[in-house]
């Protein structure tokens, strides 16, 4: 009897960025993973960018678009357009004028605009752009500035007297506290954080990736670090993983 293979899934990896691709008359928005590319949306220029109205609107609508998943916790947004085009720069600037709160530094959810010239309306275009080095640069900066943010918040909470915020370091201490329903609305902001290297040297990768996934659905801001940059260090100090909480009360 000939055995069937059974289809094996695709391995997706963890979130790293949000692509988001300006054409002459569409933008396409892709979810950037650790291993894979996604398609997230496509949203149409009704009318011409001309008009201010419809400039505007569009941008509002891509905002819009936006904050889905920033609430999912991916904080890095590479904004790119084709050359001898002023579309990226253009939404940018919208952004900087209509919704300063997503870029202002000392917000803990604040996101990490970059700029990159480049096509990113097709599925070839997308992986040829993001194997570029300079797609690559923009994503080890914005990444490392948003963790280098993140642990600074934790820094904060970690040594004020005052604070209420949890911390942990524990892998079961962290598993018991997000896999507890009953423990879901204790804390308004939480997140949890990996070097790539402990992800990368774990035994079990099955039960991080697990945690990964229910944090996700639990809320909790999820972050893969690079080991060898500042705040990838800082967390290798507490073992290379750790759950922080910004507490309601």
């Amino acid at each position: 009897m000939t055995k069937v293979k059974r289809k094996r899934g695709y391995k997706r990896g963890y979130s790293v960025a949000l692509l988001v691709g300006f054409e002459d008359d569409h933008v396409v928005l892709w979810q950037v993973f650790s291993h894979v590319v996604k398609l997230h949306l496509t949203l149409e220029l009704d009318g011409k960018r001309t008009d201010e109205r419809v400039l505007y609107n569009f941008h509002e609508s891509v905002v819009d678009a936006l904050r889905p998943v920033l609430k999912e916790g991916v904080r890095s947004i590479v904004v790119t357009a084709p050359k001898k085009t002023t579309y990226a720069a253009d939404f940018l600037d919208h952004v900087r004028k209509h919704h300063a709160y997503l870029i202002q530094s000392k917000r803990p959810n604040r996101a990490t605009f970059a700029e990159l010239v480049g096509s990113a309306d097709q599925p070839h275009r997308v992986a040829k752009l993001v194997k570029t080095k300079e797609f690559r640069k923009l994503i080890a900066e914005t990444t490392s500035g948003e963790a280098d943010h993140i642990v600074n918040a934790l820094e904060k909470h970690l040594y004020s007297i005052n604070s209420n915020a949890i911390v942990l370091y524990s892998l079961k201490e962290i598993e018991d506290i997000v896999y507890n329903r009953e423990r879901h609305n204790d804390f308004r902001t939480a997140y949890l954080m990996f070097t790539d290297k402990y992800l990368a040297d774990s035994k079990d990768k099955n039960r991080i990736h697990r945690l990964l996934q229910i944090s996700k659905n639990r809320k909790v801001k999820t972050r893969i670090v690079n080991a060898e940059t500042p705040a990838g260090k800082r967390i290798s100090q507490f073992g290379g993983v750790v759950f922080f909480t910004i507490p309601t009360k």
